[in-house]
């Protein structure tokens, strides 16, 4: 979870107390923020007038523009969150955009995580069964997969919307906070309440937005790398490089703020009642500062990553994106002549991918 908590222990709503010594990770905080959103605009948005519209539309194009269009609109809302860590996280927005800016936090991390998992799935189903794949993977099916992918994000961060508020402190600063205190009579049954409910929905979010979609992957990857092994294919292999380094970009720059999170629902009652780990309270800002650095480096990847990198330099920018992202072409659409070459099936769609 990200930045504040609310602090139950009596009438009037307190924010958890910032820790000294972290002005290095609050100033690190404030510039990754800014490169963010520059280059997280800048390079989204051309991915999404690529793939969007220069490219024809297929299952892998469609994969990366829903991709580019989950990063794009949470790189365009973090001017606000940036504002706030100015601020020492105080929050002028309203609420509204309290809960705005952490429910895009959270569609990001959800469509970002959940895509790659497909992706995944997609080629792991590509290289064990490539004749059902032939006949099944269409660009329908893909449409439906990505529409129920949007669903199931915004039902997932509907407590993002519910709990996420503003309140003010008896010296008039407004914070923007997650709140669970309006449960309860007493002060003590607010923050057991608070307690519980932070621990429940901290450990369902790791589990539900890092541990079992990374696993889901890891266990794909594994099969397509056991694959292409046993079958000496190492050419195959050249393709999977941009989406390898997607999912390692994404487990780099998410992995610290999730950890960080299932630290804080283990020892939340100690952070509380007694002041011990200050240290989370002090990694927040940079564990999150540095997921959300990974919403501007697919663009990045997509370029650099690819075969001819030499090549791509002296290419105009959109060319070299549109280059990238058609290397992976759709196997669906592999035709007769690819199907009937000389190397065997399983190596076809390998390439394929």
């Amino acid at each position: 979870m990200e930045t504040n908590f609310s602090i139950p222990l009596n009438e009037t709503e307190e924010v958890l107390p910032e820790p000294a010594g972290h002005t290095v990770l609050w100033i690190f905080s404030l510039l990754v923020h800014g490169v963010t959103f520059v280059f997280g605009v800048l390079g989204n948005g051309l991915v999404i007038w690529v793939a969007g519209f220069r490219m024809t539309r297929t299952v892998n194009t469609i994969c990366y523009l829903n991709l580019a269009l989950a990063d794009f609109s949470f790189s365009a809302i973090l001017p606000f969150r940036m504002v706030s860590v100015a601020m020492r996280e105080k929050w002028p927005f309203g609420s509204f955009l309290c809960k705005l800016v952490h429910v895009m936090i959270d569609i990001n991390l959800f469509v970002s995580v959940y895509l790659i998992t497909i992706i995944a799935l997609d080629r792991c189903i590509c290289v064990l069964h490539p004749a059902w794949a032939q006949n099944h993977r269409t660009m329908s099916l893909a449409k439906r997969v990505m529409t129920g992918l949007w669903i199931l994000t915004i039902v997932l961060t509907l407590p993002n919307f519910i709990f996420w508020t503003t309140i003010s402190t008896t010296n008039g600063d407004t914070y923007c906070i997650f709140n669970f205190a309006f449960w309860g009579d007493t002060a003590v049954e607010r923050l057991n309440v608070f307690i519980t409910m932070a621990k429940v929905f901290l450990i369902l979010h790791f589990i539900s937005g890092f541990s079992v979609p990374m696993s889901i992957i890891t266990v794909c990857y594994g099969i397509i790398a056991a694959k292409i092994h046993r079958n000496h294919m190492i050419k195959s292999s050249r393709p999977l490089r941009v989406f390898a380094a997607v999912v390692a970009s994404f487990f780099i720059c998410w992995f610290p703020y999730e950890l960080n999170g299932i630290l804080m629902a283990v020892w939340l009652k100690e952070m509380l009642l007694n002041g011990k780990y200050k240290i989370i309270l002090v990694l927040i800002n940079p564990t999150s500062s540095l997921a959300f650095f990974n919403s501007c480096l697919n663009p990045i990847l997509y370029v650099f990553m690819g075969r001819n990198f030499q090549e791509r330099l002296i290419r105009s920018l959109p060319t070299s994106l549109e280059r990238a992202l058609t290397e992976v072409p759709d196997s669906a659409q592999t035709s007769n002549t690819d199907t009937t070459s000389a190397s065997p099936p399983e190596e076809t769609e390998l390439q394929a991918m």
